[in-house]
């Protein structure tokens, strides 16, 4: 089985037809602000923005040239679309994630309750008509923690894979004990905490525009929440929690790796008890039940090096861009005897099943 592990779906008008009627003022509304332009537009592309709760969020825009993908099978108003695209591809699995909700929408928890509970019922009923074949990634809103492990336990019983976490939101790390309720309740109900690139800081995201954005506020924050959750020893503390790091690719494993083992070293040192860690470096993803989705650029021998044949999955960022090739150079270096065969089945398949408890 071809398990893309990481796809997404473009938020629109009917999404938000799922907001109760006592709150669905603040359903974010497009506007087009004609006087600027994509670095990465054509002559006549504008850029689009989300407004909502008084303030504006950036709505990509995409196009069927720049994706390869039509904007029914973008948006899931035609799910049937996106499972014949699926089927041209060879892939049998999509695992989806928002793309709107990869930026902090509001600072009010009422707004946020509801926009994470309006696209969570959306999107499960979407998915709900693919046969399985489409899985999903529930937003859970973290201004209001209990409302937060209400949408896991919803998430859990509509066929949710995972909960989408920012590696770091309300000025807080992913191992800060304030997000606690949400990993136990993801690890009671057999749902992975997934820490895609994302920015939990809006503000940051709009002021540092490309390309002097760089690697933050987006990708950097998913390293962070890594090391933090080790650090913290939150795979002791719920033994059940599965975590993936998504679309931020696999090469920082090593350095992290280094940083952690070393201070686990000192604190081992400086107390007569430490937490228990893995035997050896190699060890810690597997250990901990962390996963990693790895990207084709990467160099994957040296990679493996460090435990991570049983860790890494990989996924072609559907909607977003055109990376459907991402699965096919896969199939292609097994074929060519370039790659393991079985380390290829894994990515492809085992990790992924394992990652998302298909």
């Amino acid at each position: 089985m071809i398990i893309d592990s990481d796809t997404h779906v473009n938020e629109n008008p009917d999404t938000w037809s799922y907001l109760d009627d006592s709150v669905d003022w603040y359903a974010p509304q497009t506007l087009e602000l004609k006087g600027e332009r994509s670095e990465r537009s054509t002559a006549d592309r504008r850029h689009f923005w989300f407004f909502g709760d008084g303030t504006l969020r950036p709505r990509r825009f995409y196009d069927d040239a720049q994706t390869g993908t039509t904007m029914a099978a973008r948006h899931l108003t035609d799910v049937a679309a996106r499972l014949r695209h699926m089927d041209e591809l060879g892939t049998d699995v999509q695992v989806i994630y928002p793309t709107l909700f990869l930026h902090t929408l509001t600072d009010r928890a009422d707004v946020e309750v509801g926009l994470c509970r309006a696209y969570n019922r959306w999107v499960s009923a979407r998915c709900a008509e693919s046969e399985g074949r489409l899985k999903w990634v529930a937003m859970v809103p973290v201004l209001d923690i209990k409302a937060g492990t209400d949408e896991v336990w919803f998430a859990a019983e509509h066929g949710a894979v995972g909960v989408l976490k920012k590696g770091l939101e309300l000025n807080r790390a992913a191992g800060d004990p304030y997000f606690y309720p949400i990993y136990e309740a993801a690890s009671e109900r057999g749902l992975a905490v997934l820490i895609h690139t994302a920015s939990g800081d809006g503000d940051a995201y709009l002021t540092a525009r490309r390309p002097a954005r760089g690697m933050w506020p987006l990708i950097l924050p998913t390293l962070d929440a890594c090391s933090s959750l080790l650090v913290a020893d939150v795979p002791n503390r719920f033994p059940g929690l599965r975590v993936g790091f998504i679309e931020a690719g696999a090469g920082w494993v090593p350095y992290v790796l280094n940083y952690v083992w070393g201070f686990m070293e000192q604190r081992s040192r400086d107390m007569a008890e430490r937490p228990q860690q893995a035997a050896d470096i190699s060890d810690v993803f597997r250990q901990s039940r962390f996963y990693v989705a790895y990207q084709t650029s990467e160099d994957l021998p040296y990679l493996l090096r460090y435990g991570l044949e049983d860790c890494l999955v990989i996924g072609t960022d559907y909607s977003h861009m055109d990376q459907s090739a991402n699965l096919g150079m896969l199939r292609e270096m097994r074929e060519r005897s370039e790659l393991n065969p079985v380390v290829v089945r894994k990515m492809l398949d085992d990790n992924p099943r394992a990652l998302y408890g298909l």
